[in-house]
C-alpha cells in the first residue's frame, strides 16, 4: 500500500509542477514581489508594514490558486478523461487514490510556497525607499536576479540537451538557487559585509508564511473533495466562495453562533481562515509565538483530515467508467 501511495503521490506532484499554469502563477507572484517595494513607497506612513501585507497577500493567493488548479487537474480531469479507470484497475483502493492526490497537490503547493516565501523575505530585506536618501539593496537585487537567470538558463540547457521538462526543471532549480541566495543574504548585509545580526530577515515573516501554507493545505483538501464530484469551473468558483467566506467567519457567524443553531453549524463547518492571517500583528508590531503556529497547525491538519474523510466517502459512492 505504501508503494502505491508513494507512486501516485509522486506522479501527481510531477504532473502538477509540469503544468504551464503552475509556472505562470509562480512567475506572476515573483513579479509582484519584485514590484512591491516600489508600490508601497508612495504611502504616507508604515511602508514596511504595507509591504509585508502585500507580500503575504500575494503568498496566500498564489497558494490558493495553485491548490485549486492542481486539485482540479489531477482529480476532475482524470475522471472526465476516463484515465482513472486504468488507475483504479491496478487495483488501487479509492482512499489511497484520494490521499495520494492530496499529498501530491500539497507537495506542489509547498514547492511554490517555498519559492515565493524566499521572494517575500528578499522583498522585506530590501525594504521600501521612504526618502530620497535611501538606496536600493543591490545585494538582494543581484542575488534574486542571478538565481532566476541561473535557473532559467540551466533549465533551457537541460531541456535542449537532455530533453528535460522545462517547467519542472526550472521550479526545482529556482528552489535550489533561491535557498543558496537566502543563506547568502542571511550572513551578508547590503554592503557585502559579514553581518548576520543586520541581515534584515525576521522570524515573523517565516511564521506568517507557515501559517499561510497551512491555509493552502486546507483549501487543497477542499479542492480535492470538490473535484471528486465537479469540474474545474465549479471547483474554482466554490473554493473562491469558501475562501472569501472563511475570511469573514467570525463576523458572519461568530456572534450568531451562540443564538442560532444554523450559525453555529456554519461556524464549525466553514474553515476559519482569519486565524491564518496575521494582519493585526503586522500593524500592531506584535510577535507570532511558536505555540500559536503549532495550535493553528493542529487545527489545519484536523480540518484537512476531516475533509479528506468526507471526500473518500463521497468518492466511494461515485460510479466510474
Amino acid at each position: 500500500m505504501s508503494s502505491k501511495l508513494y507512486t501516485l503521490t509522486k506522479n501527481t506532484f510531477i504532473e502538477t509542477i509540469r503544468q504551464p499554469i503552475y509556472m505562470v502563477l509562480i512567475i506572476a507572484a515573483l513579479i509582484l514581489f519584485f514590484l512591491s517595494p516600489s508600490i508601497t513607497m508612495y504611502t504616507m506612513d508604515e511602508d514596511i508594514k504595507l509591504l509585508r501585507e502585500i507580500g503575504l497577500s500575494t503568498l496566500l493567493l498564489t497558494s490558493l490558486f495553485i491548490a485549486i488548479f492542481a486539485a482540479s487537474g489531477s482529480v476532475a480531469d482524470e475522471i472526465e478523461n476516463k484515465t482513472i479507470t486504468t488507475v483504479l484497475s491496478k487495483p488501487i483502493q479509492r482512499p489511497i487514490f484520494i490521499l495520494s492526490k492530496f499529498l501530491g497537490v500539497g507537495g506542489a503547493v509547498l514547492m511554490a510556497h517555498y519559492i515565493c516565501t524566499i521572494a517575500l523575505l528578499m522583498a522585506v530585506r530590501h525594504g521600501v525607499l521612504e526618502s530620497v536618501n535611501d538606496t536600493h539593496d543591490w545585494t538582494v537585487i543581484a542575488a534574486g536576479l542571478i538565481s532566476l537567470a541561473s535557473a532559467f538558463i540551466l533549465s533551457a540547457f537541460f531541456n535542449y540537451v537532455y530533453d528535460w521538462k522545462f517547467t519542472s526543471t526550472a521550479v526545482f532549480l529556482m528552489a535550489i538557487f533561491g535557498t543558496i541566495s537566502i543563506i547568502f543574504l542571511y550572513f551578508i548585509d547590503r554592503d557585502l559585509k559579514f553581518a548576520p545580526k543586520n541581515n534584515g530577515l525576521h522570524t515573523f515573516d517565516v511564521y506568517a508564511s507557515i501559517l499561510l501554507f497551512m491555509a493552502g493545505l486546507v483549501i487543497a483538501a477542499i479542492a480535492v473533495a470538490l473535484s471528486t464530484r465537479f469540474n474545474i469551473v465549479v471547483t474554482l468558483t466554490s473554493c473562491i466562495g469558501i475562501f472569501l467566506l472563511g475570511l469573514v467567519t467570525d463576523y458572519a457567524f461568530g456572534e450568531l453562533a451562540h443564538k442560532q443553531l444554523w450559525a453555529k453549524a456554519c461556524y464549525f463547518v466553514v474553515p476559519n481562515l482569519q486565524i491564518f492571517w496575521v494582519s493585526d500583528a503586522i500593524y500592531e508590531g506584535s510577535k507570532i509565538p511558536i505555540s500559536y503556529v503549532f495550535s493553528i497547525g493542529s487545527y489545519s491538519l484536523c480540518y484537512a483530515a476531516a475533509i479528506l474523510f468526507l471526500a473518500i466517502a463521497i468518492f466511494q459512492r461515485r460510479q466510474i467508467g
